[in-house]
């Protein structure tokens, strides 16, 4: 156990995960509408004429289209045509009962809802940078590896007792075990670490993280989880 100080540098809303879709990403989907030649368009006009040719389909039709470039090897058809249909009034990156799968469910009703001006969910994110001072340079070696479990133990506690996170995984941050952490937090960039000081930004779900904008600066423990012997 470590005892670290935490304090919250900065905190925003998104609406559209920082890097999700690539240029590349709009050519393949342009080529599953049919489109003959994605490769000879400006890459400036790639995203808008990818919107175009899904508004060209039906929104469940769309869906489907998008659902299976994310999740061709995950998912069957059967799976994806009830989903596509959930998505128009679901949101799926928070309902869905597999948490690996929350974050592709974030970036395909992210981009539906763009192209078709409001017809899905709207889907909030959320990003925020947090500095942590442990007691010593040896405290912050707790993030040398899956650093995203002791990282939530950190959050939490900077967070409301009923925060969905704290009644959902209460034993998980309590314990040494929390497979989840690597699906809860969406994307961890480390920004800064010398000395006993660490600087992480993360990008996760407002249904995950959004009461963390109500934290400042706390005192808090966290441990990381206990290595399985591989047998």
């Amino acid at each position: 156990m470590k005892n670290f100080t935490v304090e919250r540098l900065s905190f925003e809303t998104l609406t559209e995960l920082p890097n999700s879709w690539q240029n590349q990403d709009y050519k393949n989907l342009l080529r599953e509408t049919g489109y003959d030649n994605p490769d000879e368009i400006e890459p400036a006009e790639l995203k808008a004429m990818c919107l175009m040719a899904l508004t060209d389909l039906e929104p469940t039709e769309a869906a489907q289209l998008v659902l299976s470039y994310l999740f061709a090897d995950q998912l069957n058809t059967g799976q994806i045509e009830n989903l596509a249909h959930q998505m128009l009034t679901e949101k799926l990156w928070e309902e869905n009962p597999q948490l690996t799968q929350h974050e592709d469910f974030y970036k395909a009703t992210q981009l539906l809802f763009e192209a078709y001006n409001g017809k899905f969910p709207r889907a909030e994110a959320v990003q925020f940078q947090v500095q942590l001072t442990g007691e010593d340079a040896d405290a912050l070696t707790l993030f040398d590896t899956t650093p995203e479990a002791p990282l939530l133990r950190l959050l939490a506690q900077g967070m409301p007792d009923n925060t969905l996170l704290k009644r959902l995984f209460h034993k998980q941050l309590d314990g040494t075990s929390f497979p989840e952490a690597a699906s809860i937090i969406w994307q961890l960039h480390p920004i800064k670490k010398e000395d006993k000081v660490a600087i992480f930004e993360v990008v996760s779900s407002a249904y995950w993280l959004d009461d963390f904008k109500y934290a400042d600066s706390y005192e808090a423990t966290t441990q990381a989880d206990a290595l399985v012997e591989e047998g």
